[in-house]
């Protein structure tokens, strides 16, 4: 998967250049150089398969995670309505393109319904494999649409949801072949940036997606008993999947094939005052920590007991240094002195100057710990203060976890 086009907007001259030309803002121009970057990387992963000699049996799959980013929606987004974030049609759908050169396939587009929860069942049909014992299978396989034998596909519902936190219900939507219903939170992209507000859920909206596929007006009045049907569907729906609750899956170390185990700022759990540098992004890292009662914690789930290796990524400015950082992991603990590392930021190219407060790095000191007996299964690794010397523990980037 190619992290790209996405924010930072960083991309070599040589693309970014010519979209700068035709006029567009440095963000958009990035994003649409980003584009082509990732053309021209499809094709060299393309003709690699070929030279390999294994390209006609070789199944290639390309789409993407959401719709189009708000500022490269503004150009183009197909004329749908709402972009990243947004449950309307615009932020949910995406191309998807599946390559099989041996199976014989004829170019076709697909017209029925597909999605994410797909993919499992449609690769394991197409590679011949069974699919393993577990929970409930919500995907189908595609392969009838795909070889056109599609006379006898179900007309499916397909569901929608914007996972704020662990407990809202809502923005989500509804999508049948013919209609889309969407319950909308208003706010900073498509409400996605606050925390759990179903109370400020707009009501139903319903669209007909046949005659109005950009949802330019809403019919929810004229079809009160579709909007009924299809809501009650998605409480259903929703009830199912968060019927057990959602939690962060611990993190796995301890497998030999990967080994040692990075566990980054963003995987962390930490209590305040300590805080994001902006705001959780996955090249941020955890700052303010000026008070004993802060404090960093990972979930792990030990796949194999034994002393692990322990280095955390910081910066200490020097006037911090001093302060006295305790590593506990059950009965086991190890303590260290935070020494002085200074930050020095370094300069990346992102091509959107007014947010570059938001896209940074630094160098980073690298503090070895000792060492933690994990016992198998799962457990809370945490990091506290015992003492602080000055302002700030540290700024931190990650912890290293390394089986001995």
């Amino acid at each position: 998967s190619f992290n790209a086009p996405h924010d930072p907007y960083q991309v070599p001259d040589a693309y970014y250049d010519p979209m700068r030309a035709r006029g567009l803002e440095p963000a958009a121009a990035a994003h649409f150089a980003m584009c082509k970057n990732i053309d021209d990387n499809v094709g060299r992963l393309l003709g690699h398969l070929e030279r390999l000699g294994i390209d006609d049996n070789t199944i290639v799959v390309f789409l993407t995670d959401n719709g189009a980013a708000g500022r490269a929606a503004q150009y183009y987004n197909a004329g749908m309505r709402g972009w990243k974030t947004s449950t309307h049609e615009g932020g949910t759908r995406v191309p998807l393109f599946i390559r099989w050169p041996a199976a014989g396939w004829n170019a076709a587009i697909i017209e029925e319904l597909a999605e994410h929860v797909d993919f499992y069942p449609t690769l394991a049909d197409l590679a011949g494999v069974p699919m393993v014992d577990g929970p409930p299978v919500d995907g189908v396989s595609l392969r009838p649409l795909i070889e056109g034998n599609a006379a006898d596909w179900p007309e499916r519902i397909l569901f929608t949801h914007n996972p704020l936190d662990e407990t809202n219900r809502y923005p989500g939507a509804v999508r049948t072949p013919r209609y889309r219903l969407v319950c909308r939170i208003d706010g900073p992209q498509a409400g996605s940036q606050a925390s759990n507000r179903d109370h400020t859920r707009s009501d139903w909206m319903l669209f007909d997606m046949k005659y109005d596929p950009g949802e330019t007006t809403n019919i929810a009045a004229k079809h009160p008993d579709i909007v009924a049907e299809l809501a009650a569907l998605y409480e259903e729906w929703i009830d199912d999947v968060s019927a057990k609750g959602v939690r962060r899956w611990p993190i796995q170390v301890g497998h030999s094939a990967h080994n040692p185990v990075v566990l980054h700022a963003s995987q962390a759990f930490f209590e305040a005052p300590v805080a994001f540098q902006v705001g959780g992004f996955a090249y941020d890292w955890l700052t303010h920590w000026s008070d004993l009662s802060g404090e960093i914690s990972f979930e792990l789930d030990v796949q194999q007991a034994g002393y692990y290796g322990l280095e955390i990524a910081y910066t200490c400015e020097p006037e911090d240094a001093g302060s006295i950082l305790v590593v506990t992991a059950g009965e086991a603990s190890a303590s260290v002195t935070v020494p002085a590392f200074a930050a020095v930021e370094i300069d990346l190219p992102n091509r959107d100057e007014a947010s570059n407060i938001r896209y940074r790095n630094r160098e980073w000191g690298k503090l070895p710990i000792g060492k933690l007996f994990l016992p198998e299964g799962e457990i809370v690794i945490r990091m506290n203060a015992q003492k602080i010397a000055g302002g700030n523990v540290m700024d931190f980037k990650h912890l290293s976890l390394a089986l001995q």
